[in-house]
C-alpha cells in the first residue's frame, strides 16, 4: 500500500518546493483524505499555509445539473482572486466515479472551458503539480483489483524506492540525453498502422518531465511548430477526458490544422472539443514517454501519456516555455502506441522503434 506520509513528502518537496509562508491550494475529493491529511501535515511542518478544497462525492454531478447559464459564462470572484494570491497548487485526481461525467453536453464542458480560461493560465504560472490517489473507481476503469492498483500507482511514483526523489532526479539525468538528440531536430515523423505524420519542432525547447509538474512522470514534450502537421494519427490508447471515454481517435491534419476527425466512441465529444475554440484543431504539444514501470493503459491520461515506448499530440494549448504560440482552452493529450510496429524519426533518422530507443537517443 502507499505510505501517505512518503507521498506528501514527495509531492511537498520535490514537485512543488513548498517554502516557509507558501500559500499552497490543495484541489482532491474526500476519497483521497489520508494524502490529504498527511499534505496538510507536511505543509505545517514546512511552515507553509495549506489551503485544503475538498470536494464531496456527486458534487461535480450536482453542479453540472444545476448550473445555469450564468455559470458557465463565468467564475466566482474569489476564485479569481485566490489564484491570484496562491504560490503553489496540488490537484489529486481521486474519482468516486470515474464516468461521473460522461452524460454532460460536450458544448456545455466546452463553454466553462472557455470562460475558465484566466483561471488556467494563472495557475499556470504558478508552482503546481496533477497527481492521482487511489480508488475503487480509478481501479475499475484501469481494469485491476483496487490493491493491485495502489501498488501499481505506488510503483510509477517510485514510492517503492528507497529515495524516491533520487530516483526521479535519476530518471531526469536519463532524460537529458534524449534531449541532447532531439535539441538538434527540425522535422519529426510519427509512423504507425494508420499513422504517418511529420511535424516541425524546429527552434523550439524541448522540456524535461522529471515528476515536478505531474507525479508520476517520465516524458519529454515541446510545442510543434503550428502550421507544420501534416499526414494522418491514430491514437491506439483511449483516453477520458472529464470522464468520457474517447476511444479509437484518428485526425488528419494539413498545414497544422485538424481538417478530418472520427472517434469509434465518444465521436461526438470529440467533434464539440475541436470546435471549443479556433485553437483547438491545432497542436500545441508532442510528447514522448519514457515511463517503462507504466506498462500499460489505465484510462487516466496522467498516467497513460508517460508510457514508455509511446508519443501523444495534445490538441489545444500549449506550454510558452517551449516556445509554442498556440492558445485555447483546451488541452488534450492524444497517446499513440509505438510498441508494435512503430517508428519515430528526427530528420530521417530512427531514434524509437517498436518501443525502444535506438542507441544512443536513451
Amino acid at each position: 500500500m502507499i505510505d501517505p506520509a512518503a507521498f506528501a513528502r514527495l509531492l511537498c518537496g520535490y514537485c512543488i518546493d513548498a517554502r516557509p509562508g507558501d500559500q499552497v491550494l490543495v484541489r482532491s475529493t474526500t476519497l483521497a483524505a489520508p494524502l490529504l491529511l498527511a499534505i496538510q501535515r507536511e505543509l505545517l511542518e514546512r511552515e507553509a499555509w495549506p489551503l485544503l478544497r475538498t470536494e464531496l462525492p456527486t458534487a461535480a454531478e450536482e453542479w453540472w445539473q444545476a448550473a445555469r447559464d450564468a455559470h458557465l459564462d463565468g467564475f466566482a470572484p474569489a476564485e479569481l482572486a485566490e489564484a491570484e494570491q496562491v504560490d503553489a497548487s496540488l490537484t489529486i485526481q481521486a474519482p468516486e466515479n470515474a464516468t461521473a461525467l460522461a452524460g454532460v453536453d460536450p458544448a456545455r464542458m466546452a463553454h466553462a472551458a472557455r470562460a475558465r480560461a484566466p483561471l488556467r493560465e494563472l495557475a499556470l504560472r504558478r508552482r503546481w503539480c496533477a497527481t492521482l490517489w487511489p480508488t475503487p473507481s480509478g481501479a475499475q476503469r484501469a481494469g485491476m483489483a483496487t490493491g493491485e492498483f495502489a501498488e501499481f500507482v505506488r510503483r510509477a511514483t517510485f514510492l517503492d524506492r528507497d529515495d524516491p526523489a533520487a530516483a526521479w532526479e535519476g530518471l531526469g539525468a536519463l532524460q537529458e540525453q534524449l534531449l541532447e538528440r532531439l535539441a538538434r531536430a527540425s522535422e519529426l515523423r510519427i509512423e504507425a498502422e494508420g499513422t504517418d505524420l511529420r511535424l516541425s519542432v524546429a527552434g523550439r525547447t524541448w522540456i524535461n518531465s522529471d515528476g515536478r509538474r505531474n507525479m508520476p512522470s517520465g516524458e519529454v514534450f515541446t510545442g510543434p511548430v503550428e502550421d507544420s502537421a501534416d499526414g494522418r494519427i491514430r491514437f491506439t490508447i483511449p483516453s477520458s477526458p472529464r470522464g468520457v471515454e474517447v476511444a479509437g481517435i484518428e485526425l488528419e491534419l494539413r498545414a497544422g490544422r485538424v481538417v478530418g476527425a472520427r472517434a469509434e466512441r465518444g465521436h461526438d465529444y470529440l467533434l464539440a472539443t475541436l470546435d471549443t475554440d479556433p485553437g483547438a484543431r491545432a497542436l500545441g504539444e508532442i510528447g514522448i514517454g519514457t515511463n517503462t514501470g507504466i506498462d500499460r493503459p489505465t484510462g487516466s491520461i496522467l498516467f497513460d501519456e508517460k508510457i514508455g515506448g509511446t508519443v501523444h499530440l495534445a490538441l489545444g494549448r500549449s506550454y510558452p516555455e517551449t516556445g509554442g504560440l498556440n492558445e485555447s482552452a483546451v488541452h488534450w493529450d492524444m497517446i499513440c502506441d509505438l510498441r508494435s510496429g512503430g517508428r519515430l524519426s528526427a530528420d530521417g533518422e530512427v531514434i524509437q522503434r517498436d518501443g525502444a530507443f535506438a542507441a544512443p537517443a536513451l
